[in-house]
């Protein structure tokens, strides 16, 4: 047998209700309430997750690889094989340092991983690509400016505003084509700093190489200083800002014309940003405008962060209370998924049942997660196929819960 349809006819008719906190991040001001419809008695088969956006993982995976061939072939060219397999190798300890830091960011509701990948592939490929073809259109039309003025302009201006736009039009291009796994600031976050982490990764590439035919070790070596190890998260700030500002468009509900301004809005807060570090690089004492502005900024970022994750988590609670409310859960358990703190002791007690089933709480979190961001989309009216995504993800949620008891 199935379940029945969370907004089954028969159940109430929907009403406005205020939202159960206080908050601009949280929800939308006033909200329709979607009913749900009691659970029933006997087990229902677990049914398949919701689907992926398979479409878009296949063309735009296309144009990733194409553009990768393209971009590998410009950087054999201009810097050599070995050169940049140095710079690569090097590269790759800050970008996996950065990985660990967005999963961690990430683990409350992760993303899917096709998606992980393709804003990784944006910010590596498409990014560079578009940054390295305005710089050689710029360079067709005007010519390379020699003086102290023309290098300024080039890293403070131009740099900043072209590759803020490269990486935003690739936030952007996940928030039309993946609504569905776009919630909130903490998406958009988590979505802008993979594609910042991407551009420095390929970035790095560059500058390393460069730096070791230039400069040998002890270049190379400062290089790596201060770019994988000072500032490993400059363009995850950057392009984060951008992700953020779409995700509260996300959060509000805003259609795909009206996210146009925060979009924007964020693109100006990544550009002055990114030209406030490239800044601090040429026209004053690094070091100390490192210290009396960057690491602040940075701390105010993570501080940032940890309020969203509270927000994520109150906003899991008040969803799932819905579904308590009505007898799909029980008070408790909606208090173990909705804080951390609940989660680890849940995981620790899996792991003492027979035949430690710690993978299959981990499976009841998560869908009950996913659950809780699907109901407030329906409750938004954000997203047409949200409530086949509840429905789905309900099932889930029960079934992974009774296999718990299974012995």
């Amino acid at each position: 047998m199935t379940l029945p349809d969370p907004a089954s006819a028969g159940a109430p008719r929907p009403m406005l209700i205020p939202p159960t906190f206080p908050s601009a991040l949280a929800q939308p001001p006033a909200a329709v309430a979607a009913p749900i419809a009691p659970p029933p008695t006997a087990q229902a088969p677990l049914p398949a997750a919701p689907r992926r956006a398979v479409g878009l993982y296949v063309w735009l995976g296309g144009v990733l690889i194409l553009v990768a061939v393209v971009l590998v072939g410009y950087f054999l060219r201009a810097i050599g094989p070995g050169a940049s397999l140095l710079g690569m190798i090097l590269a790759l300890v800050p970008l996996a340092g950065v990985l660990f830091a967005l999963r961690l960011v990430d683990r409350w509701e992760p993303e899917p991983k096709g998606l992980v990948a393709i804003a990784l592939g944006w910010g590596a490929i498409v990014s560079v690509a578009i940054a390295l073809g305005v710089d050689l259109l710029i360079l067709l039309t005007i010519g390379r400016s020699s003086s102290a003025i023309g290098d300024v302009l080039q890293s403070v201006i131009q740099a900043p505003v072209v590759e803020e736009i490269a990486k935003g039009l690739g936030v952007l291009l996940l928030f039309v084509a993946a609504r569905r796994w776009f919630d909130g600031p903490v998406d958009g976050i988590v979505y802008g700093g993979l594609i910042g982490a991407g551009f420095a990764f390929t970035e790095n590439i560059q500058y390393f190489a460069q730096a070791w035919i230039e400069g040998g070790p002890q270049l190379a070596s400062a290089t790596f200083f201060v770019r994988g190890i000072l500032s490993p998260f400059a363009h995850v700030m950057f392009t984060a800002v951008t992700g953020f500002a779409l995700g509260l468009a996300a959060r509000r509900g805003a259609s795909v014309r009206a996210a146009i301004a925060p979009w924007l809005a964020g693109l100006v807060g990544a550009v002055i940003l990114h030209a406030l570090w490239n800044g601090s690089a040429l026209l004053g004492d690094f070091f100390a405008l490192y210290t009396a502005l960057q690491v602040p900024l940075f701390l105010v970022f993570i501080g940032g962060i940890l309020m969203l994750r509270r927000e994520e988590s109150r906003l899991t609670r008040a969803r799932l209370g819905d579904y308590a409310a009505a007898g799909w859960f029980t008070a408790e358990e909606v208090e173990m998924l909705a804080t951390g703190a609940g989660r680890r002791r849940a995981l620790a007690w899996a792991r003492t049942l027979p035949g430690d089933k710690s993978a299959v709480m981990r499976r009841f979190i998560a869908d009950a997660t996913a659950l809780a961001a699907a109901r407030q989309r329906v409750i938004s009216g954000r997203d047409r196929t949200a409530s086949a995504d509840e429905r789905a993800l309900l099932q889930r949620a029960v079934a992974s819960r009774q296999a718990l008891f299974v012995l």
